[in-house]
């Protein structure tokens, strides 16, 4: 049984907290670094408990069942934990992970990597850069021009769709927000 099918098997049968290499799970490895703190109360609250399970206790969601995995809308995606814009819908494609998955990130600064090796296994985990939220890891076997697939948690991210205004020109509006919207 290849690693990833073990991988899937575990987390399908039952949420799974991932503790890579024993550092604290979800927020920042050095407090110091961190720009965006949250109480885990105030996370508790405001996410769901998948939300939650993925992005501060290192969780997967089971593969093929993210609400972003066949997303097509335009827009950017951001850390549903602090709202940094994390990816452009231009970047996504369709790896047949099961995953989201995008191959460059708006600004390199907005991701950082750890070394996981969890499952007896080494992979490169991908966080948030301002806030330590787990989103999922990083490959080197993506499309041009980067070769990168960010193999990411639906559940570690929200997206804002851009529309074209009358004038042409692009704007940024929520998906709840659009989807409030009734022609006239």
């Amino acid at each position: 049984m290849s690693a990833f099918n073990l991988l899937h098997l575990v987390t399908k049968s039952q949420p799974v907290a991932l503790r890579a290499c024993g550092l604290p799970s979800g927020s920042c490895r050095d407090k110091k670094t961190c720009k965006v703190l949250f109480s885990q109360q105030e996370l508790k609250k405001r996410l769901t408990p998948l939300q939650y399970h993925v992005t501060q206790e290192k969780g997967t969601e089971s593969a093929f069942e993210g609400e972003y995995t066949h997303h097509k809308a335009q827009g950017v995606y951001k850390c549903v934990v602090c709202g940094t814009p994390l990816f452009k819908s231009e970047t996504k494609f369709d790896s047949g992970s099961g995953w989201p998955s995008f191959y460059d990130v708006i600004a390199s600064d907005t991701i950082t990597f750890t070394d996981d090796y969890s499952f007896g296994m080494h992979r490169v985990e991908t966080s948030c850069s301002q806030c330590g939220a787990h989103l999922g890891h990083i490959f080197d076997d993506g499309p041009r021009p980067t070769g990168k697939r960010y193999c990411i948690n639906s559940a570690s991210l929200s997206f804002e769709s851009t529309d074209m205004n009358q004038s042409g020109e692009g704007s940024i509006g929520s998906t709840a927000a659009q989807a409030d919207k009734t022609e006239l």
